[in-house]
């Protein structure tokens, strides 16, 4: 990757990974529905806004990978809560596909 399609970043001092310039500025999603199925995760998150909610990025990923997902993101929350507060919990949805 050229310096001209985007960045290098160093992730724990292990790793340089490329960044294209439009995935280094992000999209907001105030809302993420996950599904399953044996072999991947789907993670797509929404963004929730007038006219009507869409779907601005899709993740799908292996099992192990949202594990890794799921454990590095409790380790942060907690590091979060332990400097800033607790953050309050919002009521689950009762469907088989989940929604936060």
């Amino acid at each position: 990757m050229s310096e001209k399609d985007g960045a290098k970043k160093k992730v724990r001092g292990q790793y340089n990974i490329g960044i294209s310039e439009e995935t280094h500025r992000g999209v907001y999603a105030n809302k993420v529905i996950v599904a399953h199925s044996r072999d991947e995760f789907i993670l797509d998150f929404v963004a929730d806004f007038p006219p009507g909610p869409q779907i601005v990025s899709r993740i799908i990923t292996a099992p192990a990978h949202a594990r890794a997902l799921l454990d590095t993101l409790e380790e942060n929350i907690t590091r979060y809560e332990r400097q800033h507060g607790a953050i309050p919990k919002r009521p689950k949805p009762s469907s088989s596909t989940a929604q936060a």
